[in-house]
C-alpha cells in the first residue's frame, strides 16, 4: 500500500496519529472514529495558485461515504442543533477548482461549531491566514486544524442515536490551528492558535499558544517530520504574529 506521507504534498512536514487517514485531492483528513469527526485536517492553502480564477462556493454538504455509516456524521445530526457545520479546511482556502472546493463540504471535514464562533474571530483567523499566504515572501502555507476536547469538561453532543442510522456527534470545547509558513528560501515559521468554541473577543494575537503545550492536549506531534528544536517547540512564549494589513 502506498504511504500517504510520501504522496500527499500537504503531509511533507508530518502530522499527528489518527484512526484513519482520508486522502483528498487537495487536503488530508486524519479521522477519529470515536468522535465521528476529524482528529485533524491538514492542507496547503490554495495549492494551485497558478490558476487565476476562483469558483463559486459549492455548499454541497454531504456525508463521506468512505467511512462506515456507524462511524460518520450525517446531515440530520446538525439539523436544528443550533450548531454550524464548521469547516476545518475553509471553503475559501480551496476555491480554484470546482472539485477542490466541493471536497471541503464533506462532513468528514466538519465539526459542530457555535455560530458566533464560526462566523466571528475564527473566520477572521482564516482570512488572516490567507493574507499571510498571499505575501510575496511566502512560498507555501501549511495549516493543521484540530478539534479539542477538554477532559475535565462535560462533553455534549448533537444528533439522535435513537434514529435508524442516527448518531451522536460530540461538540468540541475548542479548536486549534497550527500555521507553518515556508518562505521562498525554505525557512519555516510556526504559529499555533487555541480558541474556545464560543463567542470570542479581543485580537487574534490573544489566542497564540505554545505549540508544544497544545500538542499534548490534542495528542500527537503536529509537524512530526521537522525537528522540534528547529521550530522552537518548547519556547516559553509563542512567536509574534505576522503583520496584518
Amino acid at each position: 500500500m502506498n504511504d500517504p506521507f510520501q504522496i500527499q504534498r500537504e503531509l511533507r512536514y508530518g502530522a499527528p496519529v489518527c484512526d484513519e487517514i482520508l486522502t483528498g485531492r487537495y487536503f488530508t483528513i486524519g479521522y477519529s472514529w470515536y468522535f465521528r469527526q476529524p482528529k485533524w485536517v491538514l492542507e496547503i492553502v490554495n495549492p494551485n495558485a497558478k490558476f487565476e480564477w476562483e469558483v463559486k462556493r459549492k455548499d454541497s454538504f454531504r456525508a463521506d461515504v468512505r467511512l462506515p455509516r456507524r462511524f460518520r456524521a450525517g446531515l440530520k445530526a446538525y439539523k436544528n442543533s443550533g450548531y454550524d457545520r464548521g469547516h476545518l479546511v475553509a471553503s475559501a482556502n480551496q476555491d480554484e477548482l470546482a472539485i477542490q472546493n466541493s471536497e471541503t463540504f464533506l462532513l468528514s471535514n466538519m465539526s459542530p461549531q457555535k455560530p458566533e464562533f464560526n462566523r466571528g474571530l475564527w473566520r477572521k483567523l482564516e482570512i488572516a491566514i490567507r493574507a499571510l499566504n498571499n505575501k510575496s515572501s511566502i512560498l507555501e502555507t501549511y495549516v493543521l486544524t484540530a478539534p479539542l476536547f477538554y477532559f475535565d469538561h462535560k462533553v455534549e453532543t448533537i444528533g439522535d442515536d435513537t434514529e435508524k442510522y442516527g448518531i451522536d456527534v460530540p461538540i468540541p470545547h475548542a479548536f486549534v490551528k497550527s500555521v507553518l509558513a515556508e518562505d521562498n528560501k525554505g525557512r519555516l515559521k510556526l504559529w499555533t492558535f487555541e480558541m474556545e468554541n464560543k463567542k470570542l473577543t479581543g485580537n487574534l494575537e490573544d489566542y497564540l499558544v505554545v505549540t508544544y503545550d497544545v500538542e499534548q492536549k490534542v495528542g500527537g506531534r503536529f509537524w512530526s517530520k521537522v525537528a522540534g528544536s528547529d521550530l522552537h517547540y518548547q519556547k516559553k512564549k509563542p512567536r509574534k504574529m505576522w503583520e496584518l494589513e
